[in-house]
Formats: C-alpha cells, structure tokens, sequence
C-alpha cells in the first residue's frame, strides 16, 4: 500500500510554487482511465464474465496489462510482477498520453536490470477493480453507467483469480517467477498458496500473510474520508464538473497513507519544523513544510484516481487473511512450494518486519531459511519502491537461484 508511482516515491522534498501551481487547477471528478482515452502501452484482455468470491457476476470483465521482452518459445521465461494499491501497468517507461504518471520500478524492470527483458518477459496487469484500464468501479456497467459504489465486494483472492485467467488467455501455464510488493505482495502470496503448480519462483516484499487490525483501522479512516465528502454522493459523481467531484475526500484519504508509508525519521530529517513559506503557520495562516508536501501530493493524486476505486481496493486488502477458508495461516503457508524470497524494510510501519518474519517462519523452501531479508531504509514502507540496488540485489539471487 504506497504512493506505487517512482514520481511519488522519491525521497521527500519541499515543495517549489512550481509545483503548487500545477495543481491550482480543479480536478477532475474522477482521474481514472476512461474507455476513449488514449490506450498508451496498454494491452487488453477479455476475460468473460467473472464470478466473484462474493457471488456478484461482472460481465466481459478486462484485465489492462503491459508487457516488456520477449516470450520464449518454449513459454518458460514468465514473469508475473504485480502493483500496489495505486499502481499500474507501467514500470519503466515515462508518463504519457493515457498514462499519467512515470514507471513505477524502473530500476528493476528493463534491459540489464534485475529483471532483465533482454532474457525474460514480463506481464504487468492492472488489478481487478483498478481504475487504470482494467474492469473496477470506474468502468461501464451493462445499463450504461459506471458501476461506482455497485461494483463488488472485491478480495485479494478474486485479483488473483483473474490474474490466472489472464495468464490462461496469453498461453503461460507456469510462471518462472511471481514477484510482488505492498498489496501485489498480497496478491503473489495468494498465487503462491491458491496455484502451487503454476510458478516455480515466489517474491513477497513488504506484504504480510493477514492485514491486522490495525492496518484494517488505518484503512478505515481512509475509507471514511472519502464517503464524508459531501461531493461522494454515494459514489455518483462521474458527471459531475470538473472540481465538483469527491477530490477533497479523497486527497485526504492520500494524505493518511503517506503518513503509514514514509518513517517518521525520513520526515523529520527532510522537514524538521521548517516553514513553507516565509508566511508563520504560527498563527500567521503559513504552512509548515511538511504540511505542503502532504497537501501537494495529495491533490496531484486526484488527478490520477478515482475515489471509488480506491474504497474497491483498501477493502480488497482488508480481506486478506492467506489462512482464511485453509484452516489458519500456518497450514496455507506450508503449502507453497515455489522458492521464495521474503523481503522487509526495517523502517516499515505500516507492515512491519514481524510480518515478514511469520510468513519466513512457516515457508517450506525460502531462500533464506526461517527469516526474511531485512533492507535499511529511512524511507518506511516505500522503501521497496526507492531503494533499487537493495531490492534489485535480492531479485537477482531469486531469480539466478
């Protein structure tokens, strides 16, 4: 669960009237990616009607995926990498039309990297329930509206599901590796426990095997910003006018996640209580800088996403519990059999190293026995986004294992 976008993601920084004005202007009622829009890289796949865990059916669902490399003929070189809960099909190559925002791992996936596409190729799709190409809140229903807030309950269990169908209609019956971190880290554990046969590598990165308590509550609050917006509407607002649309709400609901996202540390030694401007926040109506930066970054992430779909996806990661219908976490997590690497970032507030830890501790065939890999970071959780020859050192020995 992170800002998943390397633009975002970069050490923290004060923020320059530049970049307050670009976003002086009124958002759009919803950022997502509309049907007409340019297409970008993007690659679409039907996959029929999907029958959620739930029970609810969504006709001629789409799954938006990108590819990097080349598939061998012999179909053994795939590799599965799977976003967060903000992200998309991009990892490496900048924004453009239709693609908003620059690659989110571009210091892992390419050309000589640890996930080098001179070797293997690459399939990155948008989640189910995304608003980034693939079928979520945002998309057309059969009565030609937008599902909004009637679009399932979604799971980490049915993204999964679909990304199976997906690896069906494109001919790979077995990954070489499934590599994830944050909520796609949910989601490789997922593959690794629900398809067994279907990946010989696993890499889960600062993912837990359930979301607590906590993590639940902190999306809680996240979910509640977003529905007290008097422009929420109960998730009716795709027609509405530039600026009238649910962004107060959801900006807020950005500003609470960077908090679980970036350490305390990296915030007090990029900030410390220094002021915005030369305008006092004590009591003159300044901003202190950090303020603005919280401020900043969650304004420009209105006018890359939409507010239903980012309730869709909090609750998707609320669901997860690997142990839940296989009689505990312990019993699930012994029943991977792929070789997997289990990475935590020492700083990780949002889901800590004892995450990492349990899931390493029940593991059959880890490359690290009991215990997870440990990354120094200053930057908390989105350190698996920054720290690219840390966690790209790791993938290489997963991968040349």
């Amino acid at each position: 669960m992170d800002w998943q976008t390397n633009e975002d993601t970069v050490p923290s920084g004060f923020i320059t009237e530049a970049q307050i004005r670009s976003v002086l202007g009124k958002p759009p009622a919803s950022g997502a990616w509309r049907v007409g829009d340019p297409v970008g890289r993007r690659r679409f796949e039907a996959i029929g009607d999907f029958v959620f865990e739930h029970g609810d059916v969504v006709p001629h669902v789409h799954i938006a995926y990108e590819t990097y490399g080349t598939l061998s003929p012999e179909r053994d070189n795939a590799i599965l990498v799977l976003h967060a809960l903000t992200g998309d099909s991009n990892l490496n190559h900048p924004a453009g039309p239709g693609q908003p925002t620059d690659g989110w791992w571009p210091g892992l996936v390419g050309p000589g990297l640890p996930i080098d596409t001179d070797r293997w190729f690459v399939v990155a799709p948008n989640m189910l329930g995304g608003c980034q190409g693939t079928t979520g809140p945002s998309s057309m229903a059969p009565d030609g509206v937008e599902w909004g807030a009637r679009f399932p309950y979604t799971s980490i269990a049915d993204q999964v599901r679909a990304q199976q169908v997906l690896a069906e209609r494109l001919g790979i019956d077995r990954w070489f590796a499934v590599v994830g971190g944050s909520m796609g880290g949910m989601q490789a554990l997922e593959w690794g426990v629900r398809f067994p046969d279907q990946l010989e590598r696993l890499a889960v990165i600062a993912a837990p095997a359930t979301s607590s308590a906590d993590q639940i509550a902190l999306n809680s609050v996240q979910i509640q910003a977003i529905r007290a917006d008097p422009l929420f509407h109960g998730g009716d607002y795709y027609d509405a006018a530039d600026g009238e649309g649910p962004h107060q709400g959801l900006a807020l609901a950005r500003r609470m996640a960077l908090l679980n996202y970036r350490s305390p540390t990296e915030l007090n030694d990029r900030f410390k209580r220094s002021w915005q401007s030369g305008i006092s926040p004590l009591g003159g109506g300044g901003k202190f800088a950090v303020e603005s930066y919280l401020d900043f970054h969650g304004n420009k992430f209105t006018r890359r996403f939409d507010a239903n779909t980012y309730i869709t996806l909090v609750e998707a990661m609320n669901s997860h519990d690997i142990g839940r219908g296989r009689a505990g976490v312990v019993p699930a997590l012994q029943s991977v059999t792929a070789t997997t690497l289990v990475i935590g970032i020492d700083s990780d507030r949002l889901f800590p190293v004892a995450d990492q830890e349990l899931i390493a501790r029940h593991l059959p065939n880890t490359l690290d026995g009991d215990r997870p890999v440990v990354i120094e970071s200053n930057f908390g959780h989105d350190g698996f986004l920054i720290e690219f020859d840390a966690v790209g050192a790791q993938i290489s020995r997963l991968l040349a294992s």
